[in-house]
């Protein structure tokens, strides 16, 4: 609009050139309605506002705003939630990037500078975190913000995103590594393979305590690999995606208790259970409502992660593996040596101890939640993008 309702018209009559009189010559300045700023900012949306005798004016919400509507609904939201899905699926199928894998180079990267600032300061540490990850963040923004009115960019990038954020095909496939092991007697093999799952100590381990090791990684890494960055991506977009990958990076390499790690690490691994608290809960959910697809009973699945849950010194990893442990009829916990260090952890669950083939269970049932958490990122990133 270049003229603003409610200014004063030329007191003086029209030439006879105008061919009609001026409309509102002569009437008084307050008697010229006054329009405040919503109701401009409503006729700017295609709405209408009400003059002083209760008519109304403007186009009003009719076809016009219906189709502006529309195609926002359709450019802003359905990638995000498509993309989420389709690199869920590519990693179902494709698995990991053999080269160039971005979380392997934000690794590199977080290494050289931990290098470079290391000091056994929960101050150092904290800066250390920061400047980690928010790199990542604004990097994550900027690729946002740019492909925001591309919907085949942003489907793309988020696919592409999301494909190397999450692990559930490694996690399978590493586990199903060790299964195959034990099964053929190879405990060396199995110790080998161990590391890809998890930070113990696997010199001295057994086949008892190899195959906890893994059903509690599956477990605590189904929510870690997959949970987390699926609904980090719904709420937070591609910067949620991202970012949730570089704190989890962060606290795998550094959120330890060791000697080197405890004050250094500690920020890492605070942010790790703060970003956690969410995705650890829906993983004991979707653990729950899975746990006949894995031929274990949700009631006994709820029960555990209800009673043994809170007892883990992890205040997430707890519920995963607790949930787990009660959906397979199995009994988790104990002790586990981390970096040198022994950790005694309660046990969780009041089944049986675990067996080789409860292995190939925790996979299954692991597939099931990725499963089920990603159709509701999906549904929850149409809702809140």
């Amino acid at each position: 609009m270049r003229a603003v309702a409610g200014a004063v018209p030329a007191a003086a009559a029209p030439s006879p050139a105008m061919g009609r009189r001026a409309r509102g010559a002569g009437r008084s300045l307050s008697s010229y309605p006054v329009i405040g700023l919503a109701e401009l900012a409503g006729i700017a949306a295609g709405g209408a506002f009400r003059q002083q005798d209760g008519s109304r004016r403007g186009p009003g919400p009719g076809r016009a705003g219906r189709r502006i509507a529309r195609p926002c609904l359709k450019a802003c939201r359905w990638p995000l939630a498509g993309g989420i899905v389709a690199g869920v699926a590519a990693d179902a199928l494709l698995g990991d990037p053999r080269r160039g894998h971005p979380v392997a180079i934000f690794g590199r990267a977080a290494q050289a500078a931990q290098d470079r600032v290391y000091a056994d300061s929960r101050l150092r540490g904290l800066v250390y975190t920061v400047g980690c990850v928010l790199p990542v963040i604004a990097a994550g923004a900027m690729a946002d913000q740019l492909s925001r009115r591309r919907p085949w960019a942003r489907l793309g990038l988020t696919a592409t995103t999301a494909w190397a954020v999450t692990g559930s095909a490694s996690l399978a496939s590493e586990a199903e590594r060790i299964r195959a092991a034990l099964s053929a007697g190879d405990l060396p093999a199995a110790r080998a393979a161990l590391p890809s799952l998890c930070g113990r100590d696997p010199g001295l381990l057994g086949e008892a305590e190899l195959v906890r090791a893994v059903i509690e990684s599956v477990a605590e890494n189904t929510s870690d690999g997959a949970v987390g960055p699926v609904l980090w991506g719904a709420v937070g977009g591609l910067p949620g995606l991202a970012a949730y990958r570089a704190v989890n990076t962060l606290d795998s390499m550094v959120g330890y208790r060791s000697r080197r790690y405890a004050r250094f690490g500690w920020a890492s691994a605070r942010l790790d259970d703060i970003v956690n608290w969410g995705p650890a809960r829906l993983t004991g959910l979707l653990t729950v409502a899975c746990a006949p697809l894995a031929g274990g009973s949700p009631a006994a699945a709820w029960r555990a992660m209800r009673t043994y849950g809170p007892r883990h010194p992890s205040p997430n990893a707890g519920r995963c593996e607790a949930a787990f442990a009660g959906a397979l009829g199995i009994r988790l916990g104990g002790t586990s040596a981390y970096g040198g260090v022994a950790e005694h952890r309660p046990c969780l669950g009041g089944g049986r101890a675990p067996g080789t083939a409860d292995i190939s269970r925790a996979i299954r049932l692991s597939r099931a939640v990725t499963i089920a958490a990603t159709g509701i990122a999906a549904l929850t990133s149409m809702i809140v993008e």
